[in-house]
């Protein structure tokens, strides 16, 4: 690689600027600078003792290359955030800076860094946080997409039916599952462009060689370019999807059997250890409860417990929401308490172990209470319960960190990616955006 010694000089904005080659690799193959190196990482020889010359401007080109020094990011006062991103993108380094701004993701570490008010009316549907630290937003019928600086995009819809759900496939595309129009062949799931808001194309459901309108429901996705939904039509379409990324066809169904739902489900879950689909349908979308693992390789359901005859006491503790943690070999459940219970999947015998911790959350009840949600990120447990989310760390679970903001009402979701923590509230129609800050500079 380039040695120290070997330098480089920019005029930038007309401010001149020296740096070494070793800096300036360390903005990757895929920057602007990364043309400069050969395929050792030498740097060419025109490059040297030559002013290169770019018409940008030159105080955030100091931010930059100080964030390819040191790792660290300042930004200076009178530089407003979003020109830097925008120049860090034109660089090829935006991953550098955001790398710099935010720490590795730590439910316990979690500060509240801004809320976004939307739009839309009514309450809202669902939020799903995206690879990039982006974020959509469904509200009824329509979805509001923000890239990761919150900047609001072209809104998507699907024949403006109501929206059941929506999941990234990448930072470029997003499936929206809707409600079918009765009589139509609308609804059903489409893919977009996040950007643009195109739908590129739709998904179509074949049941005995016919083509059927279907209503979506829960959504999720594979590393093997599938996407798996739970469908329901007017005939025998009942059950979960599966279509092809990549080319949008249908590759596979599986039918739910009589006495069961897999059409209805609130969540569907891939298992990469297993190979198999969790799928759970909760009250109050249907009477009972139903929770599952479907292997597609022989069409089994290998796993399922359902709350159909057990006992109803004052103190029913109904399922709300359901999680696979398969380093455990087992699901996490939570009732309307935030009781958190869990079933061993190497149990023929799926009964629940409640853990209550109804006496944490105990407070003045909201008007509209939202149902509790549960995710698992990098080994800790989130719950969503009223206007707060509790995160629960450690082999047993303990609560370490509660989540809540002054305004805003109850939470009906959130979600985790791209470093960041959304949450979406029902009363205000506002979403919050939660990071872990950097490591302070010694």
């Amino acid at each position: 690689m380039g040695i120290q010694g070997d330098k480089v000089r920019f005029n930038v904005g007309g401010k001149i600027f020296e740096t070494t080659a070793t800096t300036l690799a360390n903005a990757g193959r895929n920057s602007m600078f990364g043309a400069m190196f050969d395929d050792e990482w030498n740097l060419r020889p025109r490059e040297i003792n030559e002013e290169h010359f770019i018409d940008r401007n030159s105080d955030c080109f100091s931010v930059l290359l100080d964030v390819l020094r040191t790792g660290e990011l300042y930004i200076p006062p009178n530089i407003p955030e979003k020109l830097l991103y925008r120049e860090a993108l034109f660089y090829g380094v935006l991953d550098h800076v955001r790398s710099a701004k935010w720490g590795q993701f730590d439910g316990n570490r979690l500060r509240l860094t801004g809320s976004v008010r939307g739009r839309a009316p009514g309450d809202g549907t669902a939020i799903r946080a995206g690879p990039d630290g982006g974020v959509a937003v469904a509200h009824g019928s329509m979805v509001h997409v923000y890239d990761w600086m919150l900047e609001e995009h072209p809104p998507l819809n699907l024949d403006y039916q109501r929206v059941n759900d929506v999941g990234w496939i990448d930072s470029e595309s997003i499936v929206i599952s809707a409600c079918e129009r009765l009589g139509r062949e609308d609804g059903g799931m489409g893919l977009f462009s996040s950007s643009s808001g195109d739908l590129r194309y739709k998904f179509q459901v074949n049941h005995e060689n016919q083509v059927k309108s279907f209503t979506a429901g829960a959504l999720c996705f594979n590393s093997d370019s599938k996407i798996f939904a739970s469908c329901k039509g007017r005939s025998n379409e009942y059950g979960i999807g599966v279509w092809d990324q990549v080319t949008g066809k249908q590759i596979d169904f599986f039918y739910e059997s009589l006495g069961w739902s897999l059409g209805d489900a609130d969540k569907i879950q891939w298992l990469n250890g297993s190979n198999c689909l969790l799928v759970a349908t909760l009250f109050p979308r249907k009477d009972n409860c139903y929770i599952s693992l479907l292997d597609f390789r022989d069409k089994t359901m290998v796993w399922s417990w359902s709350d159909i005859g057990a006992p109803i006491t004052v103190d029913e503790k109904r399922v709300r929401d359901a999680i696979a943690m398969e380093e455990s070999n087992s699901i996490c459940v939570v009732n309307e308490y935030e009781d958190l219970g869990f079933m061993d999947l190497r149990s023929g015998v799926g009964s629940i172990r409640w853990s209550s911790r109804s006496r944490l959350t105990k407070g003045k009840m909201h008007d509209e209470p939202c149902y509790p949600k549960l995710t698992l990120h990098q080994g800790q447990l989130f719950s969503s319960m009223n206007d707060s989310i509790s995160v629960f760390s450690g082999p047993d679970w303990v609560l370490t960190s509660s989540l809540r903001r002054s305004y805003g009402g109850s939470i009906c979701d959130f979600s985790i990616g791209g470093d960041r923590l959304f949450a979406l509230h029902s009363e205000e129609n506002v979403f919050d955006v939660w990071e872990t800050p950097s490591p302070p500079i010694i």
